[in-house]
């Protein structure tokens, strides 16, 4: 994003470099037809931003439905929002048809084509209700909104909104409608069923052909469909929302958790677990029955009332106040593999990734005010120390004081301040998000960027200001007075569900060697070779090798295939000859023949694979 001077009372349109769509004055989205009121330092916003685009696709949608009104009059359009998929308008008419779908496209081109420049209209109250006196969703809008409103036109077509948008639709290079959908106004059931048209929109044809292709890929990789054809996991009416784990996905599953529990006892944590249902005065002392009772499920014992777990920091925190602690101990770290349940709505479970019950790998770190620094270096080098094997690419964010939080600003510079620094230490590129740190402390993300470039939000690091305070969390300084720990929340996967979700859309299932639920399958071409085979499987097991024998009487090129399409690592065919020879012909799933082998020669090539972690 480009910056410049402005001097006083100059159009942003005469400067504006070429191609750019808004611009940021003193932190503020504005128009290019924006002037300005002082000379201002101006920064330019790219299309291909992520402000850029979100401003490209909401202009998008209005002149989807501008497109909607030509064709079809009786239709009043709502409200036309930004989504991750792109973005959408409600209208309230009669149903499309994918017919009708084609046609609007079709006219939304035509508008695109005549660069319609879009004018911004300050308004008041009484003349946005005349402008809008026949659109009964406007006006309950303008009621909302009161005064000092906003309105835009292209051509003919007028949309109440704050804006900003593109200086002209020409600059919609590339724009699909994707589907059609019915949706309530305000998402109450008792208003009136609104229709809903998905779209999506880019500043370039080959970005809107990269973004299909994309979701061809992504489509390929789904975890859900994985899932089932690998056996992985299952979901059932009976449980919504609840994962069945199945054999092959508790091997994959057990790999990750072994694999943390290896870094955490070399990085001196001590692990507790607390129980999965505690009483309400515990989560009205953490806030959590008057903040998050909405997403918590509740029950009576003995007719007092009581909540499954939605978060382990409560219990922690009681497992912490069992004793009397001392500076000399910390910075004490306590992990937990807890299992917790949220009640989330119907519509947003998603497979492994949005669930009602998912364990978490958490941990809570407790310390002195002087070894926060130091601390957040430890726990960012377990994080990329945890991440490395699975060869993603990630980025930083660092999220700051929002304008609801607890702690004194003198708190939250101070945490702030250890944390940038710890990221600079570690010589780490961070970005920084303004106000959008957890109220009760700025807080570390992770997205990780998958193998076709998705990113996801997986570990986060959070200085908490409230829980110790709420909890009077105390130790004993070199002073010999009570002081207040700093406390640490820290999630390295996140959610395990959610993580093997990322990782089988990331490997489109085809795991590494020391993760994969069936790294070997011996196939034997017929029963003579039984015995041979079966010596080999025993010796593989023996050594901690999953391995797996197809003596089936089907063709030697059918069990093949269907390893292959197991994604199995290795195939061992044994017949005459591998017997006469001691040895087993190796091929791996992607039908690279590697030939023939001693077993015991290419079991320490696995174990080595697997101890390497490749």
């Amino acid at each position: 994003m480009a910056k410049k001077m402005i001097e006083k009372g100059v159009k942003l349109d005469k400067v504006a470099p070429k191609n750019v769509v808004a611009a940021k004055v003193n932190g503020n989205l504005v128009d290019l037809n924006y002037t300005t009121k002082e000379k201002t330092e101006v920064e330019f916003i790219d299309p291909d931003s992520d402000e850029g685009l979100e401003i490209l696709r909401h202009s998008t949608a209005h002149v989807l439905a501008d497109a909607v009104v030509r064709l079809f009059p009786k239709a009043k359009p709502t409200i036309g929002p930004v989504v991750d998929e792109g973005f959408y308008y409600d209208f309230d008419f009669r149903p499309f048809t994918p017919k009708d779908l084609k046609q609007i496209q079709r006219e939304m081109r035509k508008i695109i084509k005549k660069k319609q420049k879009f004018e911004r209209m300050e308004l008041t109250a009484s003349e946005a209700k005349n402008m809008f006196k026949d659109n009964k969703y406007k006006l309950e809008m303008i009621d909302e909104f009161g005064e000092n409103l906003s309105a835009y036109k292209h051509g003919d077509f007028v949309d109440l909104c704050r804006g900003p948008h593109i200086p002209n639709t020409g600059l919609i290079k590339g724009v699909k409608l994707t589907k059609l959908a019915g949706a309530y106004w305000r998402g109450d059931i008792d208003n009136t069923q609104l229709q809903r048209v998905y779209g999506i929109s880019f500043p370039t044809k080959d970005e809107l052909k990269k973004h299909f292709k994309l979701l061809q890929e992504a489509e390929k990789r789904d975890h859900r469909k994985l899932g089932k054809k690998l056996k992985l996991f299952s979901i059932h009416q009976e449980g919504p929302g609840l994962i069945f784990w199945l054999p092959k996905g508790m091997l994959l599953k057990n790999s990750l958790l072994d694999f943390w529990k290896e870094m955490h006892r070399k990085a001196d944590y001590k692990l507790i677990e607390t129980p999965h249902i505690l009483s309400r005065s515990l989560w009205e002392t953490s806030g959590h029955w008057t903040n998050y009772k909405d997403k918590m499920y509740t029950l009576k014992i003995d007719d007092k009332d009581f909540a499954i777990k939605p978060m382990n920091c409560p219990g922690g925190i009681l497992v912490y106040k069992e004793d009397i602690h001392s500076y000399k101990e910390f910075p004490l770290r306590v992990g937990e593999l807890g299992f917790v349940h949220r009640h989330e709505q119907s519509g947003e479970v998603s497979g492994l990734l949005r669930v009602r019950g998912f364990l978490q790998d958490d941990a809570h770190i407790y310390m002195t005010p002087d070894m926060l620094e130091d601390e957040i270096i430890n726990v960012v080098r377990l994080c990329l120390e945890l991440y490395e094997p699975f060869g993603f690419e990630y980025d930083i964010e660092l999220s700051t004081m929002p304008e609801k939080h607890i702690g004194t600003k003198e708190q939250w510079e101070k945490s702030t301040k250890a944390i940038e620094k710890a990221l600079k230490k570690l010589d780490m590129r961070f970005k920084v998000s303004e106000g959008e740190g957890a109220f009760y402390g700025p807080k570390i993300d992770f997205h990780l960027k998958d193998a076709i470039g998705r990113t996801w939000q997986c570990g986060t690091i959070q200085v908490d200001m409230s829980l110790p305070e709420k909890f009077d969390l105390t130790y004993e300084g070199k002073d010999g007075h009570r002081h207040r720990p700093v406390m640490i929340h820290r999630a390295l996967y996140g959610s395990i569900e959610r993580f093997i979700g990322i990782l089988i859309e990331h490997y489109a299932g085809k795991f590494p060697m020391w993760l994969s639920p069936e790294q070997v399958r011996v196939i034997s071409i017929t029963d003579d070779q039984a015995e041979f085979a079966q010596k080999i499987v025993k010796k593989y097991k023996d050594a901690g090798i999953r391995i797996t024998l197809d003596s089936r009487s089907e063709s030697v090129g059918k069990k093949i295939r269907e390893a292959q399409l197991d994604y199995v690592n290795y195939m061992f065919i044994v017949g005459g000859r591998e017997v006469e020879n001691n040895t087993v012909n190796v091929r791996t799933r992607d039908n690279e023949v590697l030939g023939e082998v001693k077993p015991d020669k290419f079991l320490k090539r696995m174990i080595s694979e697997i101890e390497e972690r490749k």
